[in-house]
């Protein structure tokens, strides 16, 4: 039960990102997020996705599937929307 209970809130928590990509989009500004954060963040997944990938742990085979898809879509949205409106 436990091992369902954490796949399930594996698949669920990268969910939250979309409601900030969402949000990102409708405003077309990043400026409240940190650009220095975002990257961060997403360097670390990238750095974290091989172990992921091969490890036998497939709740954490999952959430870092998903989490690095929906991330990756954050940090592309607030590169995107970053200083003076959308980059051309």
């Amino acid at each position: 039960m436990v091992k369902t209970i954490s796949l399930i809130a594996a698949i669920i928590l990268p969910l939250w990102n979309i409601p900030l990509i969402v949000r990102i989009q409708k405003r077309r500004s990043s400026e409240d997020i940190s650009l220095f954060w975002a990257v961060g963040v997403w360097v670390c997944l990238v750095l974290m996705f091989p172990s992921a990938v091969t490890s036998q742990d497939i709740i954490f085979k999952t959430f870092s599937i998903i989490n690095i898809v929906l991330f990756s879509a954050v940090t592309f949205q607030v590169v995107k929307f970053r200083e003076k409106g959308v980059l051309h």
